[in-house]
């Protein structure tokens, strides 16, 4: 770790925060299922946010989306060889795959979410291979040579996120275990050859033990990232679905070609480094929201961003106020509290979506995503409900101008995006069930099963959340 630069990998968004043919699964569990949550911690999380032919890849998935326990899912994929396996949040808004490693300051030591931690050793790996300065890889990351570049000089990276927290280390390449589809609901293991960051030191947040996993998977359009790497080497298609499920919790990722169920999809925006479509209206209970002429023409044409990694909703001011209005003024006597400065939380016994309007939001080429009030609104207690959506304008400085849809809007619906297309669709989808993928070398369509993940204890949780739960319910006793 010679190299004296630091340059900016990766960093989220906001403030606050092939020719190849293979399918993939991957076995995803929300961080949190089973362990309410503070408000303060759900919404900590966003800050932070911020060869040979396979067939289909599955990362199994689990978990519960639900927002008041942090709408936030893991995978475990082997790495190395022999294999060990590590616990990696799967994130649509990042690129790099990266790992705490051995010797690594400030990594966290213990995790309070039901999973071992790991750190991975390259030594221990008879398949891993140091990345150095001086080669394609890193040049091409970074895009130019590396000044003082010499041979023995690792590659480094370093990624920043948006509350100051980051991790930094230097690339690695090794062997990837992943589970490749060869019949409905079977599986057999396979590898496949990937660069990803060995952490080395750890910063904020991310050194923290209490929410700790081994690192991130990004699965965003980076040549550094995971899918980028396999689909150059012939391993896979540059196309991938997730299905997550806030009602059994787990759900589906996958890597491959959907066939089944059908979906209508529209353009992502090109040269943005997220997962950007263009929002053409926004409706409440059916009526067009009144906003200023010509809106999404000009500040918003960078579009919505479509992010798993993120939990809540976060609205331009311009769009966030007027949807507010339209969705409390349908039950007028509500006594409004606001919970942590930034939720605003009410009592209601009835049935949300008999109460309150749905909301849809109208992209190009007409795909409309449908939000309702069960989705939007999220259960903390016995009768007590707090609103999903966030006004980006009160986020950050650049906040009035970002759309962002996290897991509030994107649960329980089957999101796929073809990349080879440069398309991203959704609908509306019991993750429960399976998807059907297509081997595109063979030409057979495989099932693609939900998964769950075992999950962390929820005692472990309940010494902390009682002094919340007792300040809640004083709060609401008038």
């Amino acid at each position: 770790m010679d190299l004296e630069r630091e340059v900016l990998v990766g960093m989220l968004l906001l403030s606050f925060c092939i020719p190849g043919f293979c399918n993939l699964v991957f076995e995803v569990q929300h961080k949190f299922k089973g362990r309410e949550r503070s408000l303060n911690a759900l919404k900590s999380h966003d800050v932070r946010r911020h060869g040979r032919l396979l067939s289909v890849i599955d990362l199994e998935l689990g978990g519960n989306g639900h927002p008041a326990e942090t709408g936030l899912y893991f995978a475990r994929i082997g790495i190395g060889s022999p294999p060990k396996d590590y616990h990696v949040q799967v994130d649509t808004g990042s690129d790099i795959l990266w790992v705490n490693c051995i010797g690594c300051r400030n990594c966290p030591k213990k995790s309070d979410i039901g999973v071992e931690l790991q750190l991975y050793n390259p030594k221990s790996s008879s398949t891993s291979n140091l990345i150095t300065c001086d080669q394609p890889f890193c040049s091409a990351t970074y895009d130019a040579p590396i000044p003082g570049c010499k041979p023995d000089l690792l590659c480094q990276y370093k990624v920043i996120y948006g509350d100051g927290s980051a991790t930094a280390g230097y690339f690695v390449k090794d062997y990837i275990q992943l589970q490749r589809a060869v019949g409905n609901h079977k599986t057999s293991v396979t590898n496949g050859s990937v660069i990803f960051g060995c952490g080395a030191n750890q910063s904020g947040e991310l050194g923290s033990s209490s929410e700790a996993l081994d690192g991130i998977l990004g699965f965003g359009q980076a040549n550094s990232s995971m899918l980028s790497q396999l689909a150059a080497t012939g391993k896979v298609k540059k196309t991938f679905a997730h299905c997550l499920d806030s009602i059994s919790g787990g759900g589906i990722f996958a890597i491959g070609e959907v066939v089944e169920p059908k979906l209508k999809t529209t353009p992502v925006v090109p040269n943005q480094a997220h997962y950007n479509v263009v929002l053409n209206e926004v409706k409440v209970g059916g009526t067009a929201l009144d906003l200023p002429l010509g809106l999404f023409e000009t500040s918003y044409k960078r579009g919505a961003i479509i992010d798993s990694g993120t939990t809540l909703a976060y609205l331009p001011e311009n769009i966030y106020l007027p949807l507010m209005d339209k969705i409390l003024g349908a039950q007028p006597d509500l006594k409004l509290r606001t919970v942590d400065d930034q939720f605003t939380c009410f009592l209601f016994d009835g049935n949300v979506d008999d109460g309150f309007p749905t909301v849809t939001f109208k992209f190009e080429e007409s795909l409309i995503l449908t939000v309702y009030a069960h989705e939007y609104l999220f259960q903390i207690r016995d009768d007590v409900w707090c609103v999903g959506w966030q006004n980006s304008g009160a986020q950050s400085k650049d906040g009035k101008e970002v759309t962002l849809l996290g897991d509030l809007v994107l649960q329980n619906k089957l999101v796929y995006y073809n990349l080879e297309n440069q398309t991203i669709g959704w609908t509306e989808y019991n993750c429960s069930s399976g998807i059907k993928l297509k081997d595109v070398k063979s030409g057979d369509v495989y099932t693609v099963g939900a998964h769950k993940l075992s999950s962390a204890h929820s005692l472990l949780v309940i010494g902390r959340l009682l002094p919340f739960l007792l300040a809640f319910t004083l709060f609401f006793i008038h």
